[in-house]
């Protein structure tokens, strides 16, 4: 279901980016082949037969203003370089100046190797000071940042998932370990008052309650990557008591809520490593947040299987007596 929801996700993005470029398209918005009135000055003059001169780029900003139909004004001046070619002049910003829109948006498309926006000069007569600067054509600016930022990510989930193999493989493996030497066991018992109320359903000498306890400890002390296989173990231990193969428990959605509110005792590692000591004025606003956050998520969760909808759909509900299923 997850799965559909994102691809509904990604073609809606899709469908609206094709209509805002459609309509900048329309609307020549970025002004394609029609030049850009500058005017250049040669702080260290101007040499025809070199192939790269420093200049100084001024746009007006009535003329831009009236070109791009746009309230954004442009700076004073910016650096830049005037690169000459056998094919012609080409004006180029540096790679640092601060664009206002749309000529942003246009340096993102119409850009050199070294991020810096360039431009074919139109008009420029050696050493003239005004000249005109053609940018490429931009289109589909939106459909195609969509299009990047999907392969980013798709590339950042590729990374992030062969970086986990070596933490769940550790931690799943100690698990193993665990279970396999009586500790888990001995931690059902250590920790069953207290979890028990939270979760009925699961018998008391189940071990499932003691990945739950796992789980919800590495989640209060910031352990992230060790929450996460032991979060997985625990539903796969629910999974175990649940009649149904497609439907969660009340129990599953309870340690659903419980993560979702990932009660912060310690700080996460991850701040901790980009704050260092500047994490602690951000402890007592995360304990309080997640304290909350994990009030309300119980609640919401026993309040939420109390009602009639929800409990008509729970599977330990419909499950059929002992007797009838023997039968």
């Amino acid at each position: 279901m997850l799965n559909y929801i994102w691809a509904g996700l990604i073609v809606t993005s899709f469908v609206f980016a094709l209509g805002f470029d459609a309509r900048d398209i329309a609307g020549d918005r970025y002004r394609n082949g029609q030049p850009l009135p500058v005017t250049l000055t040669f702080p260290e003059g101007y040499d025809p037969a070199a192939r790269r001169v420093p200049v100084e780029i001024r746009i007006e900003p009535g003329q831009y203003a009236s070109l791009y139909r746009t309230e954004e004004r442009p700076a004073p001046s910016y650096a830049g370089y005037l690169l000459q070619t056998q094919e012609g002049a080409q004006l180029r910003f540096a790679a640092d100046a601060k664009l206002p829109e749309p000529l942003a948006t246009i340096g993102k498309v119409s850009r050199s190797r070294d991020e810096e926006l360039q431009g074919r000069l139109v008009g420029f007569t050696p050493p003239g000071a005004t000249a005109g600067v053609v940018f490429e054509p931009v289109r589909f600016v939106k459909l195609n940042a969509i299009a990047s930022a999907a392969l980013d990510f798709a590339k950042t989930a590729a990374e992030l998932a062969f970086g986990l193999i070596g933490v769940l493989a550790l931690f799943l493996g100690m698990l193993k370990i665990a279970e396999d030497s009586g500790i888990v066991y001995a931690l059902v018992k250590l920790v069953r008052p207290i979890l028990r109320p939270l979760f009925p359903e699961v018998p008391a000498d189940h071990p499932a309650l003691g990945m739950i306890a796992l789980n919800l400890t590495a989640t209060v002390f910031g352990l992230g990557n060790a929450a996460t296989p032991f979060g997985i173990k625990a539903m796969e231990e629910l999974q175990k008591l649940n009649p149904s193969e497609d439907t969660a428990t009340n129990s599953m959605v309870m340690l659903l809520a419980i993560n979702t509110a990932s009660l912060q005792l310690v700080p996460p590692v991850l701040l901790l490593a980009l704050m260092g000591t500047g994490i602690n004025t951000l402890i007592f606003p995360i304990l309080t947040t997640t304290v909350l956050g994990l009030i309300v998520a119980i609640v919401a969760t026993r309040v939420l299987g109390r009602l009639p909808g929800y409990r008509a759909s729970d599977p330990n509900r419909r499950a059929p007596p002992p007797a009838a299923a023997e039968a």
